[in-house]
């Protein structure tokens, strides 16, 4: 580490881990050895307040808060084709699960500052992670910042916080001494939320103990975006990747190319990391720190937003 610590930033060291788990779903597969290099990374989420700050300063406005352009979505309902952003309801009872659409709905006029739609505000959320930002939104933000978005890898690493191949931010055990590490779902998804966390939305950044790097919320709260294109097989393509067989490790691997997987879809997908305060053991058990999915850049929810690094 050299010079003054960034303001809220702590200091990741790098080295050498093991990304990926063979253990849970198999986009984590397989796992393989990764070395990054050292950076700073925001010590928690990006909050309501300095999202705020961010669009008084530049005047950016959201992808929530702009009408999708119809040529990139043919037939669509022109109903949907309005500002606004997907907003979580829990089921009045059990539902099957292959069918999100029973508790996501697209809801006009939700944005970072009407988490729930019109009606709705931050306030008393300033300190709480700012969501229904875009992948386009939080790189527009990190510019600003002078900082940048994290790679999958880099992100992974500091999740661990120094525990390498364990399955959790906090070590081995789901809840620690009986009692909730993060802000996620206790209870059946979508319907029975049980709140042992006391939240049943977004909690403020820095509420549970931070992980080894002191990095807080690195498992549930809300998702991360990272700077990553989504594949299926994390350690297979992309600059210096090598493949998992490989005798020689990658250094800082980034996947920089997108793949079409679903030829439908007007934009590409990017690795979001870390879980939300949605996932369940019996739904999305992927507040771990091998978990990850794909989003497309345009998508904004109330459970994703972001952290920011800088490289020396």
């Amino acid at each position: 580490m050299t010079g003054a610590a960034p303001k809220n930033m702590e200091w990741i060291p790098g080295g050498t881990f093991w990304m990926g788990s063979e253990d849970f779903y198999p986009e984590e597969r397989p796992v393989h050895q990764v070395t990054v290099d050292e950076f700073w990374m925001d010590a928690h989420q990006v909050t309501v307040a300095e999202f705020r700050r961010f669009v008084k300063d530049t005047g950016h406005v959201t992808t929530a808060e702009i009408a999708p352009d119809p040529a990139q979505y043919p037939g669509a309902d022109p109903a949907l084709l309005v500002p606004g952003s997907l907003v979580f309801t829990p089921t009045p009872g059990p539902v099957p699960l292959d069918d999100y659409t029973r508790w996501w709905s697209f809801t006009p006029g939700a944005d970072w500052r009407h988490p729930e739609g019109p009606g709705s505000n931050v306030g008393g959320r300033e300190r709480h992670p700012v969501t229904h930002v875009s992948w386009f939104d939080a790189r527009a933000y990190a510019e600003w910042a002078g900082k940048d978005l994290p790679t999958e890898a880099e992100w992974e690493f500091a999740a661990r916080g120094g525990l390498d191949r364990k399955p959790f931010v906090w070590g081995e055990e789901h809840e620690p001494g009986g009692r909730p590490a993060g802000n996620v779902w206790q209870g059946r998804f979508p319907w029975e939320n049980l709140l042992e966390d006391g939240f049943a939305g977004t909690s403020p950044v820095g509420h549970f103990r931070p992980n080894g790097y002191e990095l807080s919320d690195m498992a549930g709260n809300v998702w991360e975006w990272t700077t990553d294109y989504f594949t299926t097989d994390h350690s297979a393509s992309g600059k210096n990747v090598a493949p998992a067989s490989s005798c020689c490790i990658p250094t800082n691997p980034r996947v920089e190319t997108a793949r079409a997987e679903n030829p439908d879809e007007p934009y590409a997908r990017r690795v979001i990391k870390g879980g939300s305060h949605l996932c369940a053991p019996n739904y999305c058990l992927r507040y771990r720190p091998s978990a990850r999915q794909g989003d497309t850049e345009e998508t904004s929810t109330c459970h994703i937003g972001f952290r920011c690094i800088i490289r020396p």
